[in-house]
């Protein structure tokens, strides 16, 4: 189900002209602080009314409709749960507001892996379960859109990790559109399936996860210094010395060990930085992974450094080296190299079970 959001408002100090179309799937809206990404989400929830609003989910207009009516579930930075309430409780809340009957209890619990708190309070939770139970509570509002506003800001390193696995389940599983905004770009590397980047109010760029991460124009409207791109593999045999064999389809790559089965298929997200070109296949390297490219585009920043996209059989990568490394190697497109990336310098975290197409 498409969302097409038109909005034009004006603030004493900020002007928010939009016009973008978000596919199914997760969309993420990206940008710095005052980019007007929570004013967007509050404009399709009906919280704000633009001086110009046209918006549409699945052909249907929202822009005229109340916000008790436009049938959106509304995930905030703090889990906004009620106290006096039981974690059961908190969960029926949005359906007996919208007058709706609650279906799906039990799947949704299953999903978010919240079975064990049901009897619990707010104030007995962590940030992680809590969130979790707001998620559950939006779902349970029976709503046909979904919009999530930094739910992770709030929370620690453990209690993201906890939490990502479910918004991954959710996108995956759920059917419905999600608009989700952060300001962290390995949130959206893990999560988005459509990046949406707005600055100053501004779209400066949208299209599919994979296309824009690996892009090394848009690498400085993401935030060059935490450039890369994601790779898709599948898992191939867990060594004996715990390291996973993955294959690509520029050849077998190397990790620490990776928690899924083998035959799985995984997402890799490797750092720019973390990524060594060659021009012939390296001799007596203790680097594993070795993988044939073809560069396709280079992209000089504006110190010393440049960004090479590469192209592995398919699949896109980048890498950032020194502008003098580029020139005494010749690069230019078209140019055959090696890719060499260091098993160690992919963290856990950057390695995901799942795939991640523009439907998601």
């Amino acid at each position: 189900m498409t969302l097409s959001i038109r909005l034009k408002h004006r603030f004493p100090d900020f002007a928010l002209d939009v016009d973008l179309v978000a596919p199914a799937g997760l969309t993420c809206l990206f940008g710095r602080s005052g980019s007007g990404k929570t004013t967007v989400i509050n404009a399709v929830a009906g919280l704000i009314r633009p001086d110009e609003a046209q918006i549409t989910l699945g052909g249907q207009p929202l822009h005229d409709l109340p916000a008790h009516q436009r049938r959106v579930g509304y995930i905030f930075q703090d889990a906004r749960l009620f106290p006096h309430m039981t974690v059961a409780q908190n969960l029926g809340y949005g359906a007996r507001v919208r007058r709706r009957p609650m279906q799906g209890f039990d799947r949704i619990v299953g999903l978010l892996g919240i079975e064990g708190l049901l009897p619990r309070r707010p104030a007995t939770l962590s940030g992680g379960e809590r969130q979790r139970v707001a998620i559950g509570r939006a779902l349970l509002s029976d709503p046909q859109l979904l919009l999530m506003d930094e739910p992770l800001a709030a929370l620690d390193e453990a209690r993201k990790a906890e939490i990502l696995p479910h918004i991954e389940a959710l996108r995956d599983q759920s059917g419905l559109p999600i608009l989700y905004v952060s300001h962290s770009l390995s949130e959206v590397a893990r999560l988005a399936t459509t990046i949406a980047v707005l600055e100053s109010g501004r779209l400066a760029a949208i299209g599919p996860a994979v296309d824009l991460l690996s892009d090394p124009f848009s690498a400085k409207i993401l935030g060059g210094r935490d450039a890369g791109a994601i790779l898709t593999a599948r898992i191939e045999a867990q060594e004996p010395d715990g390291l996973t064999r993955l294959s690509t389809t520029a050849g077998p790559i190397w990790l620490p060990h990776v928690t899924a089965a083998v035959g799985a298929a995984v997402r890799i997200r490797i750092m720019a930085q973390d990524v060594i070109l060659s021009l012939d296949r390296p001799l007596g390297l203790s680097a594993l992974n070795v993988l044939p490219a073809t560069v396709l585009a280079l992209r000089e920043g504006e110190g010393p450094g440049t960004l090479v996209q590469l192209d592995l059989a398919g699949q896109r990568l980048l890498a950032r080296i020194t502008r003098r490394s580029s020139s005494a190697l010749g690069l230019a497109p078209g140019r055959q190299v090696f890719a060499i990336v260091k098993s160690v310098a992919v963290a856990q975290g950057d390695v995901v079970e799942g795939t991640i197409s523009p439907q998601g």
